[in-house]
């Protein structure tokens, strides 16, 4: 993608959709593992505030994830599977862990 390619898919209402909805069944996961996990309090913090505030999380998790797709095209972000959603959103989490 090019630049302004990267700006069109971080503006797509599609995309931002189904990127909130990733955010939540991650931060459910994340509710539910195992309190062992390593960094699992980091985690459980950014779960909740994904919970509370989806909004605001999707405005960070997209920029790691259209950063992690920049050599595919456009087409190609904005039509990914869920599952490919999915596995971005939860590769992107624990850059955001504070």
């Amino acid at each position: 993608m090019t630049y302004d390619e990267v700006n069109q898919a971080y503006g797509n209402d599609t995309l931002r959709q189904r990127v909130r909805v990733a955010i939540i069944i991650t931060a459910n996961n994340i509710r539910a593992e195992d309190p062992q996990t390593a960094n699992h309090a980091q985690r459980l913090s950014w779960a909740v505030r994904a919970f509370a505030n989806p909004e605001g999380e999707i405005n960070k998790i997209l920029w790691c994830v259209l950063a992690q797709n920049i050599a595919a095209t456009l087409a190609a972000v904005t039509g990914a599977s869920d599952a490919a959603i999915q596995s971005a959103v939860d590769t992107a989490v624990p850059t955001l862990l504070q």
